[in-house]
């Protein structure tokens, strides 16, 4: 995808209509790219090319939505060359016509930045704007470097300090965590992980967050965007109040969303598992107690990802001393203005659940992290003198008795009411979609079509 520091959604696959998938699984935090199976591969090496052809037209839509892709697939053949595809041995440059991306612009719209820098940050930029990003380049830039790294290894050192002569919890899934510690040591890692959170949210330009903290009455007298839902409409009225949530769901934009709920609650999070064998990082993620996931992990003796996510929401809901759980339904970031299909994993456990919207207003860079490659994005976030942020937390979510048996409907009314107050435009597209875009722009050959969801572990 060209963006190899950005976060891994554990995703695969979308479904074609405007409901949220029935997949189980949890995104995770930190990367971005998903490799495919070797026998995934060799499945494909197996299928025609025209075949896998129209099955990647069918997952984004058909030919109906998207004609130019179509019609650039016809056009390929026609001329006796097949369309390249990402796990053939095709390696040059494929050139699209400007009138496919515009195309793919309006229909991935989730994905394009709208800042000055564009699309993968390559935009031409004004005289004025280049001596601005060249005068913060050798001012501010070095200086917000040598802090940012210097409160991570402080961090570090707190935690490894206070995890002195502690034992790890683990479990027969892999799980390691320092987060069962109670008392004095686990105060100073949560406190001082908060305080210092939001010190690198300062160093990265943002040092005022307003946050609005929305009331149940204030809820009850706004339009939830629930009333026109057959499924809602059951007689049973929405519960919103202050039930300790299993987990916390936010919209993701960014890598920054992590950094401002560790400062706002300091929760766990879902993560791929050589995170915790990353210098300095592998640490403070143990401290914050986050669930690990191996992709390859097949065994059927253990209750897999979903599993322990479930058994960590209901901890988080009935434990007041058990750490909450972060969770992105969305699966992957989008440029902050749409809200994608939600995943069930965060409500299958059936467990309240505390909505928080993150907004992030700009004027000449977007924080927001798509399309654009984690080095330059780093470099030009670092080179704004202010950046925003503006938060919305809900009041707890507490499912009905219908929403408690289907997680689907759970995850849908909760996607609307976010949409609803956050003013967010829902899409219906996913991680696939966003890889074709990338690709387009890149000039690379399009992704191979996602495996079936039953195909992926739980």
């Amino acid at each position: 995808m060209g963006n190899p520091l950005k976060e891994v959604e554990l995703a695969g696959s979308k479904d074609s209509d405007a409901k949220p998938p029935e997949s189980a699984e949890v995104p995770l935090l930190s990367d971005s790219t998903q490799n495919d199976t070797p026998d995934e591969a060799s499945k494909s090496d197996q299928t025609p090319a025209n075949d896998k052809e129209s099955k990647k037209l069918d997952d984004i839509g058909g030919d109906d939505q998207a004609p130019l892709l179509s019609q650039h697939r016809n056009d390929a053949a026609a001329k006796g060359t097949q369309m390249p595809h990402a796990n053939g041995a095709t390696t040059e440059v494929v050139q699209y016509p400007p009138e496919l991306i515009k195309e793919m612009e309006s229909k991935y719209a989730a994905y394009v930045r709208h800042d000055v820098y564009g699309n993968w940050g390559t935009r031409s930029v004004s005289l004025f704007e280049k001596l601005q990003l060249l005068v913060a380049l050798v001012t501010i830039c070095p200086i917000r470097v040598f802090l940012l790294f210097a409160i991570l290894v402080l961090f570090y050192v707190i935690c490894k300090l206070c995890t002195l002569r502690v034992t790890a919890s683990s479990s027969d899934e892999g799980q390691e965590s320092f987060a069962h510690m109670t008392g004095v040591r686990r105060t100073i890692i949560v406190r001082s992980g908060r305080f210092l959170a939001r010190a690198m949210l300062f160093m990265f330009g943002f040092y005022y967050i307003p946050v609005e903290n929305r009331t149940s009455e204030e809820m009850q007298s706004l339009h939830l965007g629930l009333g026109d839902s057959e499924e809602s409409q059951d007689g049973e009225a929405k519960v919103l109040d202050n039930a300790r949530p299993g987990a916390i769901v936010s919209n993701h934009v960014s890598y920054l969303d992590i950094l401002y709920h560790m400062s706002a609650s300091f929760p766990s999070f879902v993560a791929k598992r050589s995170v915790a064998k990353l210098p300095l990082v592998g640490l403070i993620s143990k401290c914050l107690g986050c669930v690990y996931v191996q992709r390859e992990y097949r065994s059927s003796d253990h209750k897999g990802v979903s599993g322990v996510v479930t058994d960590r929401l209901e901890a988080a809901h009935n434990d007041p001393n058990a750490p909450g759980l972060l969770l992105f339904p969305e699966g992957t970031t989008t440029n902050g203005g749409y809200l994608l299909p939600f995943k069930t994993g965060a409500f299958r456990a059936r467990t309240p659940v505390q909505p928080v919207i993150l907004k992030y207003p700009f004027s000449r860079f977007s924080p927001a992290w798509d399309t654009i490659s984690g080095a330059r994005h780093v470099v030009l976030l670092m080179c704004q003198y202010v950046n925003h942020l503006e938060v919305v937390r809900l009041p707890v979510y507490r499912p009905t008795q219908k929403e408690c048996s289907d997680p689907k409907l759970y995850a849908n009314n909760v996607r609307r009411l976010m949409a609803a107050e956050g003013d967010f435009t829902m899409s219906d597209i996913g991680l696939y979609e966003k890889r074709i875009f990338h690709c387009a722009l890149l000039g690379k050959p399009l992704p191979p079509a996602p495996a079936p969801q039953g195909s992926e572990s739980k």
